[in-house]
């Protein structure tokens, strides 16, 4: 599994557009678009839908990670509600009692998404989306029924603002206020992008969303959208720019700057997705593609979203199947190596407290022929190994075996045939080891020869080489010889 590819899927009640997209590659293998419909086939509901979606991503071999859907905007409502906090976490916790006094409805079975829209200190406005959990059930339960189960699911502008804020704003429009108004073959959408002005900035994108009719004039019902938002955006700055982009290519940007006194240009929103697309693909509507895509963009970016699924049914897929069973194995691991610990431990209790109650027994039985320190053992054994070298000498010098005359006699001649070739072989002794019966020394010369010239002249002082051993150490001719006086 590429686990760097991402499922956008955008859902309406009959169609859905389809973008698998990795957003670490720039290539166009890296987009794949496909998108699927229910009108005119016998079963024409989401059940069938999913399965077309499914059959979709099969023959294209569409490998992904992660699932995010964005919602059509005849599946759910927006409202501007006030919350008294500033903080997510809190609001999260307290939109559904604003929604429900905001709106004097029950919301039961509602799911409630939000964001907010700006913070002050009374509080935060809040732009917040509701749809009907029966709905939000049938998407999931058909998608889930083809192994398609989305991490979030989104209202359809969030993820076309997402585009627009990522894949249409130039870098300088973003410190201006600038409308974007966008229509699609069923739908419009009215996007103000974030900016940052003098220090300041507003995080989230002011939406709204409004269906279009087959019939309907479609300059004039974005004209009259237009100025209900107008109304909204005032109290962060005056509109710049209006920007226009309409699938069925009905609307008239020069008609629209004339009525509403706003400068307005056309968006090219059809090249900038055929860039992205690959070069076999055809795409019917620009805006159906901009959504899905933007779904999938969703899932490349860190930090909140505006997620239905949060409320109605937390998301329970594979990162927290995979941190369950982590956390399972875990456990499971540290109580088995416990379990393991204190069974060695016991053992080598059990072994000790035998080895102490024999200690304990036999103690006092062994205490008379047991010595209490081993140091008093080892005084008493090095008393005795003296005592047997002193008695050994005893009985050597009673036998006439130690002849400390003869013994001096033959360290005279050695010294006697040192001194005749000291001097001429550079003669270096190292020790002489002398016992009753022959001498041992060990030396070295400065070569061969003179090592010979020096066996020599110990041969002819008296003494004869019993044993001899040489070899060349340090480029000089080591030797170790052991002599006695001739017989």
């Amino acid at each position: 599994m590429e686990f760097q590819n991402y499922l956008g899927i955008y859902i309406s009640r009959n169609t859905a557009t389809v973008v698998c997209s990795n957003p670490h590659k720039k290539d166009r293998d890296a987009l794949k678009y496909f998108s699927v419909s229910v009108e005119g086939q016998e079963q024409q509901d989401m059940q069938a839908l999913a399965g077309l979606i499914a059959q979709g991503c099969a023959e294209r071999n569409l490998k992904f990670s992660e699932i995010a859907v964005a919602l059509d905007c005849a599946m759910f409502m927006q409202h501007s509600v006030h919350s008294e906090f500033k903080d997510p976490k809190q609001i999260a916790a307290t939109v559904r009692f604003d929604t429900e006094e905001a709106l004097a409805t029950d919301i039961t079975n509602v799911a409630v998404a939000f964001e907010i829209a700006s913070s002050d200190q009374t509080g935060s406005q809040l732009t917040v989306f509701t749809a009907e959990r029966k709905i939000l059930s049938e998407v999931l339960d058909a998608l889930q029924q083809y192994n398609l189960d989305p991490v979030n699911i989104e209202p359809d502008v969030n993820c076309l603002s997402r585009f627009i804020c990522r894949q249409v704003t130039p870098a300088e429009s973003k410190q201006t206020e600038m409308l974007y108004g966008m229509l699609s073959h069923r739908s419009g959408y009215l996007i103000v992008p974030p900016v940052a002005i003098d220090d300041e900035s507003r995080k989230a994108s002011i939406v709204r969303t409004f269906l279009v009719g087959e019939t309907q004039d479609r300059t004039k019902l974005l004209q009259r959208e237009v100025l209900v938002t107008t109304a909204l955006v005032e109290g962060a700055g005056p509109l710049s720019c209006l920007k226009v982009f309409d699938s069925a290519g009905a609307a008239n940007s020069k008609q629209l700057s004339d009525k509403l006194g706003i400068e307005t240009d056309e968006v090219d929103l059809r090249s900038i997705v055929e860039t992205k697309l690959q070069p076999e693909a055809d795409c019917a509507d620009p805006i159906d593609f901009a959504i899905a895509y933007g779904a999938a963009l969703a899932l490349s970016i860190k930090g909140r979203s505006v997620d239905f699924r949060e409320d109605f049914s937390p998301f329970q897929g594979k990162k927290l199947r995979q941190q369950k069973t982590l956390k399972t194995a875990a456990i499971s691991v540290t109580i088995l190596l416990i379990a393991v610990g204190l069974y060695f431990q016991t053992q080598l209790f059990s072994v000790n407290r035998n080895k102490n109650n024999l200690r304990s027994k036999f103690a006092k039985d062994y205490a008379e022929v047991m010595l209490e320190q081993l140091s008093v053992d080892l005084k008493i054994k090095d008393a005795v190994r003296e005592l047997g070298k002193l008695q050994r000498r005893i009985e050597n010098e009673n036998k006439g075996l130690y002849d400390e005359k003869s013994i001096s006699s033959n360290l005279t001649l050695v010294l006697a045939a040192f001194n005749k070739c000291a001097a001429q072989t550079n003669l270096n002794i190292e020790t002489i080891t002398i016992t009753t019966k022959d001498i041992m020394i060990t030396g070295d010369t400065s070569n061969r020869q003179n090592r010979q010239r020096f066996f020599e002249t110990v041969r002819n002082s008296g003494l004869e080489i019993k044993r001899e051993g040489y070899t060349l150490k340090n480029n000089r001719e080591s030797f170790r010889i052991t002599v006695a006086p001739k017989t």
